[in-house]
This record gives C-alpha cells, structure tokens and sequence, in this order.
C-alpha cells in the first residue's frame, strides 16, 4: 500500500466537504468573553444547591428517555406553543437544523436563507448536499428584501426557508408582514428561527397551525443555559413526524433533561437576567454610539453590531484582545460585514470593561 492518510481522505471525501473550513470558535481562555451571545450570569447559589441535589439522584447507568417527555412538556408549555402542535427537541438547533435539511435533501433542491445570517444554514446544506441559495439584505440596513427573496423563492422553489428572527449578525428584526408574504409563497418549509426570542417581544410561535408550512425552532442557550445544548422545534406533527426519523436515538442525554426540566421550573430567574441584559444592551449601544466614526445598529438581541471606521474593525478587534476582551470580528466574513464588529452583552461590570476599552481605542 503506497498511498498516505491524505491520499485516501482526498479520494473518498466529497469534494465540497473537502473544500469547507471547521467551524471555528475562539479560545476565550482568560478573557472577558463577549464572543458568543451566551447569558454572562451564573446560577444563584440556592438554585445550584437544588439543582446539584437532583443530579445526585439522576441515574446515568439507564438510557435516557428516548423522546423525553418530560421535557417536552415543560418546553411547550414554558415557550407558548399553541394548543395541536407538536414539540421535538434536538442536541441544540444546529442538530434540528440538519435533521431537517437531511429529510428534505434530494437532486436539484434548496436551501434558502438570506445574507449575511447564521452560517449554518449554509455549512448544513453542503452537509447534505443541497443548492444554498442566499438572498442580501438591504444594504442600508440589514432589513428584508422581500420583493428579492420572493423572486428567489419563484426561481429556485426552495425546500426550505431559513429565517433567524431576529437575525444573526445582524442583531434586527425582519418586517413581519414581509416574512407572511414568504411563508405564503413557498410551496416548501418556511423555519422561522427564533432563538433570541428572550430578547425580544416579537415571536411566530402563536401563528403555527395558521399556515401548513410553518414551523418554530427555539434554543434554550441565550437565555443562560448554553451548556446543555438544547434546542426546540414546534409546528405541526406531519412535518415533525418525519423529521423524527431521522433523528438519532436518545439524542438528548439524562443529565441535560433532568437539569432543563429543573431550570424550566425556574423560569423566572432566568427571565429576571433576560431584563437586566435588555437594560444592559441600551446602555452599552448607548455608550458606543458616542464614538466618533462609529454605527451602531439597532438591536432586539443580546449582542450588537457595529460598524466602526473604515480599516479599524481588525485593529480594534486586536487592541480589545490585549486588554483582554474578546468579541467578534465579522469583517472579511461577508461582503456586507465590512468593518463590523459583534459584541455580546456581558454582566454590567463586563459591559463597563468594554466601553472603557473602546473609548481608549477609539481615541
């Protein structure tokens, strides 16, 4: 046998897999981590207490419930799906997100979404082998071109919509009137992805099972449980009824159940941190809209974007790191995220940090 590992691998695996990078996370090693729009707060101690004793006596030498009901109940309840719809949960919404593009995959179909937005949409497509079709926002503002994305909708008739609300880089909220007119011209599945949804008051979740291709997918992650990987689809049964059979077994492991039953219980803590990040991400725009050159976008999540002068976004980005803060730096990701940095709203003592630090750079 002559040939390498490398040989083999570059023989066997799709090319367009070959051709992708990894999904890349910064080490926040030490850091005051404003990188991944993640809740900053710590449970209460009394909470930890409580939560500690019910993993004491959760078995792990037992399967988990296969399709955790329990949970599920909790869930739908805690997140207002309406009465008829059905919930399934996966290993967070990157795991749902691929379980749906695996069942609608085939020759010739689609995957849509808009641009700039959550890279995985895009990366998931390839995964399965499907067309991504990435429509721009406006330029001005990061609103929806709906005239664009209907037009898009016609030509490529897309198996499935993905549309973040709000959207990820873009921290705002799409026309809903314009997202109605997208759901009612797709003759595929729209996927309204709402997984800021405690950070704002605008949600699709009351309309499933007013249009027949609708559904909702929610994350527990932002609103402080990042850790158990946990995400939620909500729509109607026949569509989550083949996704289940592409879900794995027991993918929702016993200890990340009994510990988001228990948090859900505890709603209103989270909800208590959910307010003070709201209040914290007025003040923090607040704070950078008084730097010179600088643009800061509304926001209806826990993150901001902003667009600093131009050549400064890596540079900045480099200074905040020396001083050790770590946010994101969109610029060179996409065309339309040039010289853009994505700040997450931290604790009101992490948030001080920043805005200190930027006022220095900026200076």
């Amino acid at each position: 046998m002559t040939k390498d590992a490398k040989a083999f691998a570059e023989q066997w695996v799709r090319p367009e897999i070959r051709a992708l990078s990894a999904y890349h996370v910064q080490d926040a090693s030490g850091f005051v981590k404003l990188d991944a729009m993640e809740n900053p707060f710590t449970w209460p101690d009394a909470l930890r207490d409580e939560w500690a004793e019910l993993i004491k006596h959760t078995n792990v030498n037992r399967y988990p419930d296969p399709h955790a009901q329990t949970l599920t109940k909790q869930i739908a309840k805690n997140m207002g799906v309406p009465e008829g719809m059905r919930v399934m949960l996966g290993n967070g919404s990157d795991e749902l997100i691929q379980m749906i593009a695996m069942s609608l995959s085939g020759d010739n179909r689609a995957v849509m979404s808009v641009e700039p937005s959550f890279v995985m949409y895009r990366m998931i497509a390839t995964f399965c082998d499907m067309q991504y079709v990435g429509v721009n926002l406006d330029t001005n503002d990061f609103s929806l071109d709906t005239a664009a994305m209907l037009t898009a909708i016609k030509e490529h008739n897309p198996a499935v919509i993905f549309l973040a609300y709000p959207n990820n880089p873009t921290t705002n909220l799409f026309d809903a009137d314009g997202i109605k007119q997208i759901i009612e011209a797709a003759e595929g599945l729209v996927v309204v992805d709402e997984a800021y949804a405690p950070f704002t008051d605008e949600s699709f979740m009351p309309l499933l099972g007013q249009y027949p291709n609708l559904v909702v997918m929610r994350t527990v992650s932002k609103m402080g449980l990042a850790g158990l990987r946990l995400g939620l689809l909500a729509g109607p049964a026949e569509w989550l009824n083949e996704f289940d059979k592409v879900r794995l077994p027991y993918n929702i492991n016993v200890l990340t159940q009994a510990s988001a039953d228990f948090a859900l219980k505890h709603q209103a803590t989270f909800d208590e941190q959910t307010q003070l990040l709201r209040k914290e991400r007025d003040r923090v725009i607040e704070g950078l809209s008084q730097l010179s050159g600088v643009k800061v976008y509304p926001s209806d999540a826990n993150f901001i974007l902003m667009r600093t002068p131009e050549g400064k976004a890596r540079p900045w980005f480099e200074a905040l790191k020396a001083k050790g803060i770590l946010i994101k730096n969109l610029d060179g990701g996409h065309p339309m995220l040039i010289d853009c940095l994505r700040p997450t709203i931290g604790t009101p003592d992490e948030n001080d940090a920043f805005l200190s630090a930027m006022r220095e750079i900026a200076a």
